[in-house]
C-alpha cells in the first residue's frame, strides 16, 4: 500500500520567545513493512541547526527559533509503500541493548493498577502472542479511549485509575505490563490511516514487544488489532519521551497555541 502523509504542526506565540530549540521525530526509516520513497521536511520561523540518529535509531532534528518570530511552521510531506507482516517488525537491532527495554520509566512504572491487569495471564496462557492481544484486550476494556482526560505527563498507573485515555496511554499501559511479565517492551510514534477520516489533529502511538524467535511485534490497543499497512513507524523509544514527534524548550512570557493538521490517505 502507497500512502501519502502531510503533517503540519504550528506554535503562534504572542510575542516574540528570546531562545527556542525543538527536538523533532519526524523522519521516517526504510525498516521491514515500510520503505520511505519520499520525504521532504519544511521549517518556516526556525532553522535547523543539526540532525542526528539517536540510540534507538530514529533521526533527530534541533531547530532554532529565528529572531523576532512569532510563529513555527513544521510541514512534512511524503509517501511511504507498506507491506503486511502481520505486525512482526523482526530481529533487534540498533545501538540500545535489548535488555534496555525492560526498564521501567517513570512514565510506565509498574504498580498495583498495572500488576491487576496482568494476574493470571501467565496461567491462562501457555504461548506469547494469545497472551499479549488478551493483555490488550483487558486494557483496553479498562481504559476507555477519551480525549481530553488525560495529558503527555500522565502515567500508566494514573490512566488505568482515571479508567480513560488516548493511545499513548494505552502504549504506556501495555509496556508496564509486558515489562512487568518479563517483555522487553517499547513506544512506537507514527502515522494511521483511518477507515473513517482524512484530517487527524494528532499522530498515532502503539507497542512492541521483543518476543522470541519473531523479534519485535507490534501491537495496537486502542484499535485491538497488530499494525497493518496503514501503519507508518516513525520513532521508537522507552515511552512518550523518547518518541515523541516534537518537544523542547523555550524562554519567555509569551503565551503559546499549537495546531495540528495530519493528512494519510492512500495514493
Amino acid at each position: 500500500m502507497r500512502l501519502n502523509i502531510h503533517h503540519t504542526t504550528t506554535y503562534h506565540f504572542d510575542h516574540p520567545t528570546a531562545y527556542g530549540l525543538q527536538q523533532l521525530r519526524l523522519i521516517p526509516k526504510s525498516r521491514p513493512g515500510q520503505d520511505v520513497l519520499t520525504w521532504q521536511m519544511e521549517i518556516e520561523g526556525g532553522t535547523e541547526q543539526t540532525r542526528f540518529t539517536d540510540h534507538h535509531q530514529n533521526q533527530v532534528s534541533l531547530i532554532s527559533f529565528d529572531d523576532s518570530a512569532t510563529s513555527i511552521v513544521v510541514r512534512c510531506i511524503g509517501d511511504v509503500d507498506t507491506h503486511d507482516q502481520g505486525g512482526v517488525i523482526g530481529k533487534h537491532g540498533g545501538f540500545a541493548p535489548l535488555w534496555l527495554f525492560e526498564r521501567a520509566t517513570d512514565l510506565t512504572r509498574a504498580g498495583n493498577h498495572v500488576r491487576q491487569l496482568i494476574r493470571g495471564l501467565k496461567d491462562e496462557y501457555d504461548a506469547d502472542i494469545p497472551r499479549l492481544h488478551a493483555l490488550s484486550a483487558r486494557i483496553s476494556e479498562a481504559v476507555r479511549y477519551e480525549i481530553g482526560a488525560t495529558g503527555a505527563e500522565t502515567t500508566a498507573e494514573e490512566a488505568i485509575e482515571i479508567g480513560c485515555g488516548v493511545c499513548q496511554d494505552h502504549a504506556h499501559i501495555f509496556i508496564a505490563a509486558a515489562r512487568a511479565m518479563g517483555y522487553p517492551a517499547r513506544y512506537v510514534s507514527g502515522y494511521l490511516m483511518m477507515d473513517d477520516r482524512v484530517h487527524q489533529d494528532a499522530s498515532h502511538a502503539w507497542a512492541e514487544v521483543h518476543v522470541a524467535p519473531l523479534g519485535w511485534v507490534g501491537f495496537d490497543i486502542s484499535n485491538g488489532i497488530s499494525p497493518d499497512p496503514r501503519y507508518v513507524r516513525v520513532a521508537t523509544g522507552l515511552d512518550y519521551a523518547e518518541a515523541a514527534p516534537i518537544s523542547g524548550l523555550r524562554y519567555g512570557k509569551a503565551g503559546e497555541a499549537m495546531m495540528v493538521d495530519i493528512q494519510v490517505q492512500q495514493q
